[in-house]
């Protein structure tokens, strides 16, 4: 860091927030920290391209903060971020900013949360509000969130939000918002419609570009692992079970996280401990002691609780929960690879978190090797090379003169033969962990997450990926104002399904329907059903027949003569049931009906 950086007592910040970040372990301030903190002090709107992780929520958050009037029970920040996991990860920010000042109180507002707890929270009157477009355009058609005491408007990572489908929205809230007002932009990149936005709203702003420039250490392997956050656990666990490791530090994103993890860790028989700020400092050097010496080899902590941490047998790092900032990435990874030493930084990261694997190469300049997910066989192999080894070891060390008079006592009273007695033995010594392993269902929809680009068919409509996809019902039409990208973004949003596992959108006046894989995991699908579009729940519920090609209006695929299609386009057998006879009706024979005589034209 350059001599010429400021440090956060020098930027005129109030003194609480000063305290706050000291004990956080901020130095001193990062490039757009520095740059943007005076003019937004000031009262001034900023405009700033910057890529995620370079350190912008505290260049926005600690000057808001010391602008806040704490007695006023009203928004007075909102920030608009483009994703839930963002939402939260800002609105944790702001608390931890802020947890010297008295009476502060900041919501997260998201989709996917429950609109009572919501409204609960809203009426308690929070400073500062941090959500997501859609779920904040709701409360503002409601009439549950008002922006009548707003004094600034954060738009964090615009051209994210453009290319989700959710800039309409964000203008509809900017123009809700009150004329004399604040506003703060932050973009990594500049496209035309972001441009007519800033200048459309921004008055004179104060424009700031940064470069990131931080390398991370070279003798630290790096990779990733796309993994459903429902089944990292379990690829945790093989993870644990196939690496060779000396000590390890797992990062999760909170004190509870830490907390819950290593509990979790600790029913499978891993010597683990917990690391983050609600331990006392007495507690925090005990663990940090016995990780040192070996009593402890893995660790589970917070970013704040690691800051600083040195311990040379660290050989891997596991990002649990991927960092919002690059730069508590850097800072985690550092933990190993000490003093030379080889390194391993494995990072997870969900469907939906890939923008921030971008943004991650971009500052570190290196490229993450995508990871193989551990195997059943090779969880397996490795079970039995550990076992091949104790037993090894135990052979040499043990007197066997009883143990094979015994063996041979035991064959013939149970009238078995020796490898029926070897094995016998090995199931019973195995019973707390069994040497093969067993499937696991949370981990069945890894396919789905191959970050490689797809092959791609050329059509009408949205491109469309080659794959397994079946036809799903969402209970939003036309008539509830509902438009394509209304639903793609909600459901590409919500699930983190990439583009190229959503197929054609079909918009009708009563409904909606949508391609989604075949194999929808039913916690995805039951969460879908609770999502909000255009103020209403989406329903969504897989439909009896697929959608013929072409034909909006219909339901039923073509079908074969003799067959009737089925779910996801699939043509049955047509089953005849047998008619039963009619009785025969007597028929009663017709009256003829004389045709009537024409006047005779004599008479």
């Amino acid at each position: 860091m350059s001599e010429t950086v400021p440090g956060f007592g020098d930027l005129e910040l109030i003194a609480p927030l000063v305290k706050a970040v000291t004990e956080l372990g901020y130095e001193s301030a990062l490039p757009i920290q520095a740059a943007c903190i005076p003019p937004l002090l000031a009262g001034r709107d900023v405009m700033g391209l910057a890529q995620t992780g370079t350190g912008k929520t505290a260049a926005f958050a600690l000057p808001l903060l010391s602008r806040i009037d704490l007695k006023k029970k009203a928004p007075q920040v909102l920030v608009l971020t483009p994703t839930r996991e963002l939402a939260i990860q800002v609105a944790e920010a702001f608390q931890s900013y802020a947890r010297y000042l008295t009476g502060f109180h900041v919501l997260p507002i998201y989709g996917g949360q429950r609109y009572p707890f919501q409204l609960s929270k809203l009426q308690r009157g929070p400073q500062v509000v941090v959500g997501t477009p859609g779920r904040l355009l709701d409360h503002l058609q409601r009439g549950t969130l008002k922006l009548g005491a707003l004094t600034t408007l954060v738009l964090d990572e615009a051209d994210e939000m453009l290319r989700m489908g959710f800039v309409e929205d964000v203008e509809t809230i900017m123009d809700q918002a009150p004329d004399e007002r604040q506003m703060a932009l932050f973009s990594a990149t500049m496209p035309p419609r972001i441009k007519r936005i800033s200048q459309r709203y921004l008055k004179d702003p104060v424009e700031i570009r940064i470069e990131a420039r931080t390398i991370t250490a070279k003798n630290i392997e790096q990779v990733y692992l796309v993994v459903p956050n429902a089944a990292k656990f379990e690829a945790l666990i093989r993870i644990l079970e196939t690496e060779s490791y000396d000590g390890i530090l797992i990062f999760a994103r909170t004190r509870v996280g830490t907390t819950e993890l290593a509990e979790r860790l600790a029913a499978r028989g891993y010597s683990v401990a917990a690391l983050n700020g609600d331990m006392t400092q007495v507690a925090r050097e005990r663990t940090i002691k016995r990780l040192k010496s070996g009593g402890l080899n893995l660790v589970v902590a917070t970013d704040v609780a690691a800051r600083g941490l040195d311990v040379e047998r660290i050989s891997h790092v596991i990002n649990y929960d991927i960092p919002g900032d690059s730069e508590a990435y850097i800072h985690r990874i550092g933990r190993t690879g000490r003093v030379g030493r080889y390194g391993k930084a494995i990072l997870f990261v969900s469907p939906r978190e890939r923008r921030l694997l971008g943004a991650i190469e971009r500052v570190t300049r290196q490229p993450l090797r995508p990871m193989e997910m551990p195997s059943h066989d090779a969880v397996t192999r490795k079970r039995v090379e550990k076992f091949r080894a104790t037993l090894e070891q135990a052979m040499t060390a043990m007197p066997q003169d009883f143990f094979q008079d015994l063996s041979f006592e035991l064959m013939e009273e149970l009238n078995i033969d020796i490898l029926q007695l070897a094995a016998g033995a090995l199931c019973l010594a195995q019973q707390g962990q069994p040497l093969q392993a067993e499937d696991s269902r949370a981990l069945a929809n890894l396919r789905w997450d191959d970050p490689r680009p797809p092959r791609r068919e050329r059509g009408a409509g949205r491109s469309r990926t080659v794959s397994n996809l079946a036809l799903y019902r969402v209970e939003v039409g036309s008539a509830d104002g509902v438009e394509v990208r209304n639903i793609l973004g909600a459901v590409a949003h919500e699930t983190g399904l990439a583009n190229r596992f959503i197929g054609q959108i079909r918009i009708h006046p009563g409904h909606s329907t949508i391609e989604l894989p075949d194999d929808l995991p039913r916690h995805m699908l039951d969460h879908l059903r609770t999502v909000y579009v255009a103020q209403k729940p989406l329903r969504i519920s897989r439909t009896r027949y697929e959608e013929a090609p072409g034909r909006p209006d219909q339901h039923r695929a073509a079908a074969t003569p003799g067959t009737r299609p089925g779910p996801a386009g699939k043509a049955k057998p047509r089953q005849e049931k047998p008619r039963p006879a009619k009785p025969r009706k007597s028929r009663k024979p017709k009256k003829k009906i004389k045709p009537k005589r024409k006047p005779s034209s004599k008479s």
